[in-house]
């Protein structure tokens, strides 16, 4: 084993909010290091890097990076335009962390796989406050590898703990023995993954904007493929509110897929199951025998693939041996979990936020950006560029600024909601403008006032297993 020691702020996570960790640790005199797991910035991203985000480019970036950019002669892209998550990559992420000051400050291929204090488990006391952290890390070809460092930043995102099928959280009997026929996220159906659905039976599992995604992909597919088959699990019987007052709100882009997925239901283009819960898979001949409750009533039916699209959840393993303050419902940071818990709020109700609230037991460690929100999908990436700049305030001794809020967006906010009436005290069917708030797997700024969140939905932001039970719905598709 090699260790590196080194007096380094560590962040885990080359994504949008790592990169801006990154870019405002910098430009408060500290030396950032990136541990990415992939070969380039953003490469969660690229695994869902053909779906169009809701959000235009105005809204999609971080002050201090482009600071950075433009001494590059870097060039902002149309700002009106709804990029796909691959050019955010391309045309931002990556630029960010090759052509600036960065370039020097991350390391690839570097997949973290715990976090701890030098020479302490979870359990030793004396000591530890003064203790520098260990990430440990292991590269593609096994080396084993260890990077200390005075603070640690997680921005290492949700994407590669999707929850499961089981409605209970868990995986289903047969899930895991058949992963090679089952799908988390947003597989690329119309792209580089045709031939795997082409003519294929599929069930999608999912009430949010990710399944609606990939199910009118597939409803594209068939029309060139007619043999195309496909079902729509959802886990609730919330298919009217879900259509109408749910995704088919007055976001232009995410309006749109609330629209065609209701005309796909009517003219009986696919086959709806709701209330639907799967109870168990198993591999025949010919293909996946899938074993469910359906409205209360149990039926059986054959699919050649899987594709679950019901969120995510963050990976606390590699956290064991830090002293966390964690929530045990949401999974958030605790003085975080009820600003952000989707039982009452929504995107609209979320209060901007920063180092007192992602603040740990074990001093200068924090949990960021999708990470910080747990199961709760109403993450907004503004909030989490506002949490990575004040708490590079406070790593730098500035403690007034770190609390002082900078997330301040014109009048018109970032979004209306229409929040349970218990969460604010307003009347049913009033709006609730917010003055600081933010959207994202990423968004930016605000959103004009003639654009409105309905209840309970967060324009950006993955999904959880909270989704559906608290009258959410799940969303990557709309994030960076």
């Amino acid at each position: 084993m090699n260790t590196m020691q080194t007096d380094v702020v560590a962040i885990i996570g080359a994504g949008p909010v790592g990169i801006a960790a990154a870019a405002h640790l910098l430009n408060q005199g500290l030396q950032p290091i990136v541990l990415e797991k992939g070969q380039r910035a953003g490469h969660a991203m690229l695994e869902w890097g053909h779906v169009k985000v809701f959000t235009p480019w105005k809204y999609i970036t971080d002050k201090a990076v482009v600071s950075l950019l433009e001494e590059t002669g870097w060039k902002y892209p149309e700002k009106e335009y709804l990029p796909t998550a691959g050019e955010i990559v391309k045309e931002y992420l990556v630029p960010a962390a090759t052509t600036t000051s960065l370039n020097d400050s991350i390391i690839y291929d570097a997949e973290v796989v715990s976090v701890s204090k030098l020479g302490m488990s979870k359990s030793s006391t004396h000591g530890r406050e003064d203790a520098p952290y260990t990430i440990h890390y292991k590269k593609s070809d096994g080396r084993h590898l260890v990077l200390q460092a005075t603070a640690v930043i997680d921005a290492s995102g949700t994407w590669y703990t999707p929850n499961p099928i089981g409605t209970d959280g868990l995986p289903v009997a047969g899930e895991e023995e058949n992963k090679d026929y089952i799908s988390y996220g947003i597989p690329d159906v119309l792209g580089v993954e045709k031939e795997t659905y082409k003519g294929m039976r599929t069930l999608v599992l999912g009430g949010g904007h990710s399944a609606i995604n990939v199910t009118l992909d597939l409803l594209a597919l068939r029309k060139t493929s007619p043999d195309t088959t496909v079902y729509w699990g959802l886990r609730r019987n919330n298919i009217e509110r879900l259509l109408g007052g749910g995704i088919n709100d007055e976001l232009p882009a995410r309006g749109a897929l609330g629209l065609a997925a209701q005309q796909a239901v009517r003219d009986g283009a696919l086959e709806l199951l709701s209330p639907c819960s799967v109870i168990q898979i198993q591999k025949t001949g010919t293909g996946l025998w899938i074993n469910a409750n359906v409205d209360n009533q149990i039926v059986d039916f054959e699919v050649d693939r899987i594709v679950v699209a019901a969120g995510f959840r963050p990976n606390l393993h590699m956290l064991r041996e830090i002293r966390l303050d964690i929530d045990d419902v949401v999974e958030a940071p605790t003085a975080l979990a009820p600003l952000i818990d989707p039982n009452v709020h929504s995107c609209g109700t979320v209060s901007p936020h920063g180092v007192d609230e992602l603040t740990h037991k074990d001093k200068n460690f924090f949990v960021v950006g999708m990470k910080a929100y747990g199961r709760a999908p109403t993450f907004l990436m503004l909030t989490g560029y506002e949490q990575v700049r004040s708490i590079a305030a406070e790593l730098a001794g500035d403690h007034r600024a770190a609390r002082n809020i900078e997330l301040i967006l014109p009048a018109t906010g970032v979004c209306s909601s229409e929040p349970r009436p218990e969460a604010t005290g307003e009347q049913p069917g009033q709006k609730v403008a917010v003055a600081a708030s933010y959207s994202g797997p990423a968004e930016n700024e605000s959103v004009p006032a003639d654009l409105t969140l309905s209840s309970g939905v967060s324009c950006c932001g993955s999904g959880s297993s909270m989704d559906e039970e608290a009258g959410a719905t799940s969303s990557t598709s709309c994030c960076v």
